[in-house]
């Protein structure tokens, strides 16, 4: 209901989400305007939103997680991509449910005569009153969409855009895609990698007694069956009996969790196996640093970024915009895991395994703000600096969020 939703955006340490788009194809290539240019011509499928409350009473780093997976229908006319439509239906989303059951909601600016009890502008508008840190994925992206399909319209400018989100979500915004590359260097940074070897190096803190990462669920009685859905989210995949059991490296896949072959491809797509592989090559070249020093700062710096083991991977915004469309597609067809709220519980454990090892690794005794390295910088293919989210002197906020600002403090 709206009230427990907006009861967890209250009591939450985070928030973490994610948006299934329609399609973003080569639009990501011009940056900020051509994103904004898809957020008219796109829509928004599904939002998934993810809260993790810390709880009181056990250890520091245990979270209970409610996770919301909303299926929206835009009432305006939009742009859908086939290859996305076949993608999605190939993992599992639903256009009859959401067609005849998606929550419907408009672009751009608010319109006088909808009713706000219970819009998913509301809805939004909530999470902007919670003042909770937000956490995404690659977020430049969701963000723009976010704006545009939720807020209001989107500003022309980048810094005014900038500006406005530094006032709407003042607890900071954290990118996991800048984090898994930038803070703890993973081989690959798209979503399910990063989730999955965040998962196994947590399981080994848990075996070794260490502090490691707890998080636990509601329980729900049996009257709400209905209406919730369960996710396989187990440390290890099970093999599918028609699997491929050696693969042929397929660098797109490997750095960006996609694969143009789609289900089609003979190759394998586990993640767990392609971690097995990275953490071999990562064991062989300690014990070669081991034997000969002067090669420990050579692999340290090639385990430093995807590119450095793919180094015929593209770079481009474009191909960074359709590798967060479809390493989300990618996630294996059975029982449709590809869900956004799935996405969005992904991404906040990504998250809180991040600011467990920053905190262990501290000596600053502060808290604010939350996970200091992270915060306020959201990911941008091809460039060695993230995009940060702050207002300049040089620019001002948009007359749009300045309306929608007062709204939200006037009517709490």
């Amino acid at each position: 209901s709206h009230h427990a939703e907006q009861e967890w955006y209250l009591s939450a340490c985070f928030v973490s989400g994610n948006a299934v788009l329609t399609g973003l194809k080569m639009c990501i290539e011009e940056r900020y305007r051509a994103v904004c240019s898809a957020a008219r011509t796109r829509s928004v499928l599904s939002l998934g939103i993810a809260c993790f409350r810390q709880l009181p009473g056990k250890p520091e780093h245990t979270y209970l997680c409610q996770v919301y997976n909303l299926t929206l229908l835009c009432t305006e006319e939009y742009v859908v991509e086939p290859q996305s439509v076949q993608f999605l239906v190939q993992h599992g989303f639903d256009f009859n449910k959401q067609y005849s059951q998606g929550i419907p909601y408009h672009k751009g600016n608010d319109k006088g005569n909808e009713t706000q009890s219970q819009s998913v502008r509301t809805f939004f508008l909530e999470l902007i009153r919670a003042r909770k840190p937000l956490v995404l994925h690659n977020g430049l992206i969701d963000l723009v969409f976010l704006y545009q399909c939720f807020y209001a319209h989107l500003p022309d400018n980048l810094g005014t855009f900038t500006a406005d989100l530094s006032e709407m979500f003042p607890a900071g915004i954290y990118d996991t895609k800048y984090a898994s590359e930038f803070e703890t260097r993973f081989v690959a940074s798209y979503l399910e990698y990063a989730f999955k070897k965040c998962k196994r190096e947590n399981c080994k803190l848990r075996d070794s007694g260490s502090q490691h990462l707890t998080i636990e669920f509601c329980n729900y009685p049996e009257n709400m069956s209905h209406y919730i859905d369960y996710r396989h989210c187990s440390l290890e995949e099970t093999s599918s009996p028609h699997e491929p059991t050696s693969r042929v490296e397929n660098y797109l896949y490997l750095a960006y969790g996609w694969c143009p072959n789609g289900v089609k491809c003979p190759q394998s797509h586990n993640i767990d196996l392609i971690i097995d592989e990275d953490d071999k090559v990562l064991e062989k070249r300690k014990k070669q640093a081991s034997s000969d020093p002067s090669t420990r700062p050579r692999w340290e710096e090639d385990l430093g970024t995807a590119s450095a083991r793919h180094p015929d991977s593209p770079q481009t915004e474009a191909a960074c915009a359709a590798g967060k469309q479809k390493e989300a597609q990618e996630l294996p067809s059975q029982g449709g895991i590809h869900r956004a709220g799935f996405d969005a519980f992904m991404t906040g454990y990504i998250m809180a395994y991040v600011w467990m090892l920053k905190k262990r690794k501290s000596t600053d005794g502060s808290t604010e703000p939350w996970c200091p390295d992270c915060h306020n910088k959201l990911y941008l293919s091809g460039k060695s600096v993230p995009l940060q989210i702050v207002k300049s002197s040089f620019s001002k906020s948009s007359k749009a969020h300045s309306r929608k600002m007062k709204l939200a403090w006037d009517s709490t």
